[in-house]
């Protein structure tokens, strides 16, 4: 599999766009890895108003934006390392299974014992560490991915509102119980986590390490594509959909 290096600080769907730009493109498996500041992104057909606490990330600067994959609410910030995964196959349910199988493994090689669930999620120790959503296009699949490393869970706690019967369906009270970062994980002495795992960064080398079979780069004129496609996220009939 081939990994291309993301610019760093553009917006969220930026890198959504870069995802449809390179499945337009790519003739091998590609991921990309990337870091946002703190921002809200929704599924495709959820109620906005249902999923985001919108006065209280509108106070706080956090962005909010709708992706065109179904899955849930995400909130995303510099803690929350961020995995883009492209194949040219256009057999969704198969890449989506081969992108989870991939991820736990690799978790599990760091020394993570990571499962995972029907819900789409990856757990280690019965808690949330990634959740993952499929967008299936008709010659190729996009997957992206989160993985837990230092999230601020108050900041998520407070942007996120999902509906009650959601978690109950979960068993827990919060969304703050469903999950836990891969640091704090990292102190339980009990596990033979990767020694040299001390950061974001090393989270993102030591995931290259693992899957990459080679670096690519993203043309230079690729930047004006993606941007174009970045506009389509930014285009208030697609955040507020007609009811």
């Amino acid at each position: 599999m081939k990994i291309i290096p993301a610019p760093s600080g553009k917006k969220l769907v930026w890198y959504l766009a870069m995802e449809e730009y390179l499945a337009s493109n790519v003739k091998e498996d590609t991921m990309f890895l990337w870091v946002v500041r703190p921002t809200v992104i929704f599924g495709r057909h959820q109620v906005m108003e249902n999923e985001v606490n919108i006065p209280w990330c509108e106070a706080n600067g956090i962005e909010m934006y709708r992706r065109k994959s179904g899955g849930g609410c995400v909130y995303a910030d510099e803690g929350n390392l961020m995995v883009s995964y492209i194949s040219p196959s256009p057999h969704s349910e198969q890449v989506f299974a081969d992108y989870m199988r991939m991820m736990s493994d690799a978790l599990r090689k760091m020394g993570y014992p990571a499962v995972t669930t029907e819900h789409n999620d990856i757990l280690v120790e019965g808690r949330k560490v990634s959740g993952n959503a499929c967008y299936a296009l008709p010659a190729s699949t996009i997957v992206h991915g989160t993985m837990l490393w230092q999230v601020n869970f108050n900041r998520l706690q407070q942007a996120i509102t999902p509906p009650a019967e959601k978690l109950a369906k979960h068993g827990v009270e919060s969304v703050r119980q469903r999950v836990v970062n891969l640091c704090t994980i990292r102190q339980n002495k009990k596990l033979r986590v990767t020694p040299h795992l001390d950061d974001m960064g090393d989270l993102m080398i030591c995931l290259t390490q693992l899957l990459a079979d080679s670096i690519g780069d993203l043309p230079e004129n690729a930047y004006t594509a993606i941007e174009a496609i970045e506009q389509t996220y930014l285009d208030p009939d697609f955040l507020h959909p007609a009811e």
